[in-house]
């Protein structure tokens, strides 16, 4: 039976070869993402193993080895908004222990660099980035100590004198291959948290195959006319429905077993293209994208018992009765039960708005859920609204194209929606997608006015830390002016009363005492009230992400010449934003001030929008994904719609209905459906989002600039050409051999 079933799948000529071609093809696309997806999520664990190692000083390791200790200082440093991430190591005898990508433990003057730090310092002016590590590069770092190949990474030989009596300084026996009991800001390799990743590249995923698995339905349905008469006759002859099932099943298993092995060769090569997008703000290795046992056993066997299960289905009523076929009737008009998934989906979100989840995994059950189920709700709903809007169209034409045209699709409005689900779910995709970036970019403060020009080192804002020096040198002072580039330089001094502290601040915070002449020079940090001479201006303000000018500090009550004898807590420079201005200024003050690190407004936001700008990678990568795909499920859907029903509009095409008109139909059963579920699928969108926003981020929804509705409006300006470009098919199927051969 199997091998009768074999030769029947292509015993219909290039019909037959071209439609299991086609779903093949859909089964690959599928199945190349999926894979990728799943290599991806891998990835992310892997870049955070071989990352554990930087927490070896962390303060609540406990484990010890009958080795020589080593002092271990792992601290920050930052260039052009990249960290770096800076090791001091000193050995106190032949035995202590090396780090992973490193054969021994670099001599004190000498230094090791990752590929990616090393390049860096070869393109970069010594005094922009080299001059902070004295000493030279013996090396590089082998990839297992590197988490990405962006990575930073930088391990500096030391004496013991020059790094124990840093902040954070320890001495290490053994090197950390797992995370310690407990973490206080001294666990550099926490890593990209892998539970939240998981959550954004499952939604992906989702938004994703949601449209292939369209596609593949779509195509699926490819002549399902001519199959369903050619099954309605086998069991006309005594063909049983068990073989009739089998004979479906095999044809639609061949083309997805293989379209599911071209989808592994398709990740294959799709591997290192992956490995460039920064779903985690760097890249990964290629050879992390990898796929467990299990993952490769469930897709390979998974996906063709999915195709047959679909197949199934899709002619299931061939099977229960041989005159299922021949008996046509107008189907049963879809209840309002469908619009209750969607409506349940938003209802869901809704739910947790003031509700969040307390942990991750909540979370990520809370978001997850509600947004697969939305997705799906828009697929069982479209039917339905589909019929809604035809019948309401049909009371108010009298147009015999567009009576023709809502007349079928209220009859039949599954058909007619099931060409254009793929674009509605791409468009909703979009939406929530553009409208959940835009405004965390907004909320979260992007750079604005003049604050990327800002460079600062010093203590926090904590009454219980000591001040960063007793006094700046007037050679370190000159240097940071003659920097090209330079613009303004404050010194924050110390406050240990805590003078000028703003209403309601926090008891334990002290503002930084500032001469009203040296705020002066900085205008972005705000100003002195009039008539004072010293301010207390919070630490937050010199390194906020939006600008502070028109903000007045509380004048403090101190004489400038007391102020400026107090010890100095930090040194705040303002440049004209040039990277090679910003980087000499940091490079100057890093050296001057090896124990703390030197930040800018482009640092303290840096993490943010890495993140942010992989999440619109994500964003881009499923619209350049999804559009496509839904584009051919549309082009595939009007063919099959064509191709199915040639014996009737070649009929009316004999009995003098003119081309034309049947074009106008066949784009009208189209494009109605599309405008009429895409209005729903935006406004769903827009409430989906919203209310993610709201529950998780406490923002509400800011909406998105003119480029989204120009997106959108080219969008389906496309898909109305994909309809328009079907059309002139119509001619070449429906001549007058069509009419005597139906």
């Amino acid at each position: 039976m199997i091998a009768f079933s074999l030769r029947l799948a292509v015993s219909g000529g290039r019909e037959a070869v071209a439609r299991l071609v086609i779903i093949a093809a859909a089964v690959a696309i599928g199945v190349g993402l999926l894979l990728s997806t799943l290599a991806s999520i891998n990835a992310v664990g892997k870049a955070n193993e071989r990352v554990l190692w930087t927490n070896s000083g962390a303060a609540s390791r406990t484990e010890t080895a009958p080795v020589d200790p080593l002092w271990w200082w792992d601290h920050s440093d930052f260039f052009d908004g990249k960290e770096i991430f800076r090791l001091d190591v000193a050995a106190t005898g032949p035995t202590a222990p090396v780090p992973p990508g490193l054969t021994k433990l670099p001599a004190p003057g000498e230094y090791y660099a990752s590929p990616a730090l090393a390049e860096l310092l070869r393109k970069t002016a010594a005094v922009e980035l080299g001059d902070r590590f004295p000493g030279r590069m013996a090396g590089v770092l082998g990839a297992e100590a590197l988490p990405s190949p962006d990575s930073l990474f930088l391990v500096e030989g030391r004496t013991p004198g020059e790094i124990e009596h840093m902040p954070g300084a320890s001495k290490v026996t053994t090197i950390a291959t797992a995370l310690p009991p407990s973490c206080d800001n001294d666990c550099p390799g926490l890593g990209t948290r892998g539970d939240a990743m998981t959550l954004i590249l499952s939604v992906v995923a989702g938004a994703l195959i949601f449209p292939v698995v369209i596609f593949i339905g779509t195509a699926t349905r490819l002549s399902a006319a001519t199959r369903e008469q050619r099954y309605a006759a086998m069991r006309l002859v005594g063909a049983t429905p068990r073989q009739v099932s089998v004979i479906s099943a095999v044809e639609s298993t061949v083309a997805a077993v293989a379209g599911t092995v071209v989808g592994f060769g398709l990740f294959l090569l799709l591997r290192p293209l992956v490995a460039t997008i920064p779903f985690t703000g760097n890249r990964f290795f290629a050879e992390d994208l990898t796929l467990t046992p299990l993952q490769m056993a469930a897709t390979a066997l998974g996906v063709p018992v999915a195709a047959a299960v679909a197949a199934r289905l899709a002619l299931r009523r061939v099977t229960i009765s041989p005159l299922g076929v021949t008996r046509r009737v107008t189907p049963k008009p879809p209840g309002h039960w469908r619009v209750v998934p969607l409506l349940a989906g938003l209802a869901e979100l809704g739910y947790f708005v003031n509700r969040r989840p307390d942990t991750t995994n909540g979370q990520t059950a809370a978001y997850l859920t509600g947004f697969l189920v939305i997705m799906l709700g828009l697929v069982i709903a479209g039917p339905w609204i589909t019929m809604v809007a035809a019948r309401a169209v049909a009371l108010r034409t009298s147009r015999p194209a567009t009576l023709i045209a809502v007349r079928r699709l209220a009859d039949d409005p599954k058909a007619g929606f099931r060409s254009v689900a793929g674009l509605v779910l791409a468009l909703f995709v979009t939406t929530a997608t553009v409208c959940i970036i835009g405004t965390i970019n907004d909320s979260r403060g992007t750079l604005s006015g003049d604050p990327q020009t800002r460079v600062a080192v010093g203590q926090s804002g904590r009454m219980e830390d000591p001040p960063m020096t007793d006094a700046v040198s007037e050679k370190l002072l000159a240097d940071l002016r003659a920097v090209p580039g330079f613009r303004g330089l404050s010194l924050g001094h110390d406050n240990p009363q805590g003078l000028g502290r703003l209403p309601g601040e926090r008891p334990w915070f002290s503002p930084s005492l500032v001469l009203c002449s040296d705020l002066a020079q900085v205008p972005v940090v705000g100003r002195c009230p009039a008539g004072a001479s010293v301010a207390g201006v919070p630490p937050w303000a010199f390194l906020d992400l939006r600008s502070n000018a028109k903000a007045e500090w509380p004048a403090a009550p101190v004489s400038a010449e007391e102020a400026a004898r107090l010890p100095v807590r930090s040194i705040y420079v303002t440049t004209d934003g040039s990277t090679a201005a910003m980087e000499q200024t940091r490079t100057l003050l890093t050296k001057a001030n090896p124990a703390y690190a030197s930040r800018t407004v482009g640092d303290w936001g840096s993490a943010q929008q890495r993140q942010l700008a992989g999440w619109r990678q994500l964003a881009n990568v499923v619209l350049l994904t999804t559009l496509p795909i839904a584009g051919c499920s549309l082009a595939v859907s009007v063919v099959a719609g064509l191709t199915d029903r040639k014996r009737p509009f070649a009929m009316l095409r004999l009995t003098g209905a003119p081309l034309r008109l049947l074009q106008r139909v066949i784009g009208l059963e189209s494009a109605l459906p599309l405008l009429a579920v895409a209005a729903i699928a935006t406004g769903t969108g827009f409430a989906a989002s919203a209310m993610f926003l709201k529950s998780q981020m406490h923002y509400d929804l800011v909406s998105p600039g003119a480029v989204y509705f120009v997106l959108v409006a080219l969008g389906l300006a496309a898909s109305l050409g994909i309809i328009a470009s079907t059309l002139p098919l119509l001619k070449r199927i429906t001549g007058p051999e069509a009419a005597r051969n139906g």
